[in-house]
């Protein structure tokens, strides 16, 4: 999948227009959830579009190589949209609020795909209720164990090459790879290195991913935050030889994340 950047023209005169640059992350494999059901789900639209988790009232996690701010105005970050199922059309559930900071992981590389991990603080704090709600951080770091059963979800493609995100939010159960698996000659060959602040996951036969358009999303595993949504291969989502790479919530990632937004959670 590699990195999936996207262009969003808000002033298209074809809503949705959008030119891929690289690659990003959509749901291949995967299915409708029911509407509002996975209150968490932050839809971001900026200079790409991603999808994100809010883990506070005023701050949404995501990926740090989803670009915010707009080619012709540096000064707009980009809008956040909470209690969203479609991508497109307006709903009652929407709470559409503007980005104000977006604070990447001081050690982000983006040749090495590492520390793929961003915080984007939104200018008010979200409504709660029962389509807008936030997602508990983990309480501890534990490394999810190969076989380990997980869900990604989010408004990307649903197969390689389609040019358009999927209008609906859609999830897809995926499981979590060994690293020397991943890292291997078949897989990704050390390149990048599948570090221990990674995690694979995928299907053994293949056809279930995440792909472009779907960055920055959670991966939630036996109903725990464990990660988000990074990379993959360009134009190879659902292959068996590539599967996802999410960044992994470490004990690291979690103290930044709780300093930077401070507070309890």
């Amino acid at each position: 999948m590699g990195f999936f950047y996207i262009i969003y023209y808000p002033n298209s005169v074809q809503p949705g227009l959008f030119l891929f640059l690289d690659s990003c992350v959509d749901i291949i494999g995967g299915y409708a959830v029911t509407p509002h059901s996975r209150p968490y789900m932050a839809l971001i639209k900026g200079k790409d579009y991603c999808g994100g988790a809010l883990i506070k009232e005023n701050w949404v996690l995501t990926a740090a190589h989803c670009k915010m701010g707009f080619k012709r105005a540096q000064s707009d970050k980009g809008t956040v949209i909470l209690g969203a199922h479609s991508f497109s059309k307006k709903e009652k559930e929407q709470q559409i609020i503007k980005i104000t900071r977006s604070i990447r992981y001081p050690c982000f590389n983006d040749q090495k795909k590492e520390n793929d991990i961003m915080l984007l603080q939104l200018q008010r704090k979200a409504k709660i209720n029962k389509a807008v709600k936030t997602i508990k951080l983990p309480n501890t770091d534990t490394d999810p164990k190969p076989g380990t059963q997980c869900k990604v979800a989010g408004w990307g493609i649903i197969k390689n090459g389609d040019r358009k995100p999927s209008d609906i939010l859609r999830e897809v159960n995926i499981t979590i790879i060994d690293r020397r698996i991943c890292n291997d000659q078949i897989h990704y060959n050390y390149n990048p290195i599948i570090t221990m602040n990674m995690v694979c996951a995928g299907d053994k036969n293949g056809g279930k991913d995440s792909c472009v358009g779907d960055s920055g999303g959670p991966l939630i595993c036996n109903g725990e935050l464990k990660g988000i949504t990074s990379f993959g291969k360009t134009n190879k989502c659902g292959a068996v030889q590539s599967p996802g790479v999410y960044a992994r919530l470490t004990k690291t990632y979690l103290l930044w994340i709780k300093k930077t937004i401070g507070g309890d959670l």
